[in-house]
């Protein structure tokens, strides 16, 4: 395995929010991130699942979701970041991944996890004492499922004919505990915006993580190590905290009612505690140059929740984002339609209602 850095991947991570219980329109704007994200170049689009509403949305199919952005992308990867695995029938899921996947022409990407609510596990009758159990229990079955083994019963394989997997299973982890049994099992990283429980900042906190990863992985192939950030550009930093500073500040304030942040946090602790970048292209990439887990990232993954920016702002993020930041961290498109066709789309979209 040569030890020249890959090319560094570009992603986007949706939690599929608006700003009310209009699903319909929540939904159709998040799918047009997908198209937009496409067309400047982004290598992967993920999205989390929440079987718990968020606020304006949230989105509890994941696989019905990216089967629909994968007819609407021509090149764009598609993920999961995360589904919750506990919850999952594993050889259930993974018929819906490999169908997906052979419609999306081999796009998928399957990152999982065991999840934090205690009224999904209720919903689901799981027991979330045992999630981590659940967790590694699932996915031993479906790893055997996309490898196309026998499962459930002998004789039996899912369809479709699952393509090859190996490098394209991601675990989310909150501990070097957790990174170190991921390389154990040849999962790739997947890292969380934001670490809680700390006081210290959230990649001194992670870094660890990443190099017990890296220490422990003795697979053949290369590791990848997701690294999923809060990044937010905009003309400026006023106009970045007008679209995002309340939402951040009344996350972190529902956050510290279950013990996650200290009590009382006031809005500048509180994009401290979520570890947010934001403001003018080039501030956001001088702070990301001292991000401490970005120089063994092999993906990074924007994402914009807590906050929930209109639906122009957020394409205008994504655009700078792929126009103006990631390149000054060394990514390159591996491919690019006319910049102008996301501006064109989001006008479009607006106009229709979306």
């Amino acid at each position: 395995m040569t030890s020249e850095r890959p090319r560094l991947r570009l992603g986007f991570l949706t939690h599929v929010q608006g700003r009310d219980d209009d699903f319909a329109r929540t939904y159709r704007n998040a799918q047009e991130l997908f198209t937009v994200a496409d067309e400047l170049g982004f290598d992967i689009g993920w999205v989390a699942q929440h079987h718990v509403p968020l606020g304006g949305g949230g989105l509890s199919s994941p696989w019905t979701f990216l089967a629909h952005a994968a007819a609407r992308t021509t090149r764009i990867r598609l993920g999961t970041a995360v589904t919750v695995l506990p919850l999952e029938d594993p050889v259930r899921l993974a018929e819906d991944i490999a169908t997906v996947d052979t419609l999306s022409g081999g796009r998928v990407e399957i990152g999982v996890g065991s999840g934090s609510s205690d009224l999904e596990y209720a919903a689901f009758g799981r027991d979330v004492a045992g999630k981590r159990e659940l967790t590694s229990r699932n996915l031993d079955v479906l790893r055997q499922a996309l490898a196309g083994r026998e499962v459930g019963a002998p004789g039996f394989r899912i369809q479709p004919r699952p393509g090859d997997f190996t490098d394209r299973v991601w675990q989310g982890v909150f501990s070097a505990q957790g990174a170190a049994y991921a390389a154990e099992h040849g999962s790739n990283l997947l890292l969380n915006r934001a670490a809680y429980g700390f006081d210290a900042r959230t990649d001194e906190v992670q870094r660890p993580w990443a190099d017990a990863f890296l220490a422990t992985w003795d697979a053949p192939r290369r590791p990848r190590v997701g690294l999923s950030r809060f990044v937010f550009p905009a003309e400026d930093r006023r106009t970045a905290l007008r679209h995002i500073g309340d939402d951040v500040h009344r996350a972190a304030l529902r956050m510290a009612e279950h013990g996650a942040f200290p009590a009382g946090l006031d809005a500048d602790e509180a994009l401290r505690r979520f570890h947010c970048f934001y403001g003018h292209p080039e501030e956001i990439v001088a702070e990301l140059r001292r991000e401490k887990v970005l120089p063994v990232a092999t993906d990074l993954i924007a994402q914009f929740n807590p906050a929930v920016p209109d639906h122009d702002a957020t394409v205008r993020a994504l655009e700078l984002i792929a126009t103006e930041v990631a390149p000054a961290l060394g990514w390159t498109p591996a491919h690019r339609t006319e910049p102008a066709s996301a501006s064109a789309s989001a006008s479009a979209s607006a106009s229709a209602g979306v």
